[in-house]
């Protein structure tokens, strides 16, 4: 569903934390019952989103699209990914798109054990042998990380890839030849300054059309508690703060606090500052509820639900 004021796809995150594929489930119901145009299972350390999405989407066909966002590449191989994205794809009917992203040097180093070496030139390696696989066509690669010779005999569309970029070269390495971005706690001003140029400087540069995807995060909460969102709201965001990716992007915004990234306050207000995501050049929202209470996550709900429908 597009609205005629945002001109946006609206999308709805599933949630980090789903224990479950009942509570993957319920968020989906959710989305469908609503009216969202998608709907994301972030990676975490809850359920797998691939195989939480295969497992559930078939139970919901008025959801347009179903997709990661996003899926760590550090700790896979192109291979193993490639496999799960096809077999997901293959259930769902040509509905999934796969989020990727490099993951952090916290996640690769204290999480996996694993060298976070020359995560740029990893993930262009791990990109060059995705990407035959995910079209259903042979892959030839040999990097200096990464290396993959096969072809999947998997009967599956394929699949559209949208990569988590924040770096200069990472959007530009987007822009030349993905479907586009899927961002995290990133501003409008962020979007319009830094994340867009960039992309678009990408796609010129390999001749290609410039209409990328950017799917932007955006948590909300409505309520008239304001000191209590607001600090959830910088709870969330000093987990962000930690990653410096995450702190260099966020500079962009001019921000004093980067819990003011969360929309927070009357759906009026909030609406006003989704609108400012369309305007940066944003295609698609995912959205978020962070509430601190029952109270204000029933009323976000409430709110987004009557607005879609």
């Amino acid at each position: 569903m597009t609205n005629d004021r945002f001109g946006i796809r609206w999308g709805l995150a599933g949630g980090t934390t789903l224990a479950s594929i009942d509570e993957a489930r319920d968020a989906a119901r959710f989305a469908e019952k609503t009216g969202f145009d998608s709907f994301w299972i972030s990676h975490a350390m809850g359920v797998d989103p691939i195989l939480a999405l295969a497992c559930i989407g078939g139970d919901f066909s008025g959801i347009g699209e179903v997709g990661t966002s996003v899926v760590p590449l550090y700790g896979r191989h192109p291979v193993g990914l490639a496999q799960l994205a096809r077999t997901a794809q293959n259930a769902l009917g040509g509905r999934f798109t796969l989020g990727i992203g490099a993951a952090s040097r916290r996640h690769a180093e204290e999480v996996l054990g694993l060298s976070w070496d020359k995560p740029f030139s990893y993930t262009r390696e791990f990109v060059e042998a995705l990407e035959p696989l995910l079209a259903g066509e042979q892959t030839d690669t040999d990097g200096d990380q990464i290396s993959a010779h096969t072809k999947l005999g998997i009967d599956a569309q394929p699949t559209p890839i949208l990569m988590a970029a924040l770096g200069p070269r990472m959007l530009r390495f987007t822009g030349s030849r993905l479907q586009g971005t899927t961002l995290g706690q990133c501003g409008p001003r962020t979007i319009s300054s830094y994340i867009l140029p960039h992309l678009q400087a990408g796609a010129e540069s390999a001749n290609r059309s410039s209409s990328l995807r950017i799917m932007a995060l955006v948590r909300i909460c409505v309520t008239d508690d304001i000191a209590g969102a607001k600090a959830l709201a910088r709870e969330i965001s000093a987990h962000y703060q930690s990653n410096p990716s995450y702190a260099n992007a966020t500079k962009h915004e001019g921000l004093d606090d980067a819990a003011d990234l969360h929309l927070i306050g009357s759906w009026q207000q909030v609406l006003d500052g989704l609108a400012e995501y369309a305007k940066a050049g944003a295609t698609d929202l995912r959205i978020q509820v962070a509430a601190h209470n029952d109270k204000a996550r029933e009323a976000s709900y409430d709110a987004l639900a009557d607005y879609l429908s």
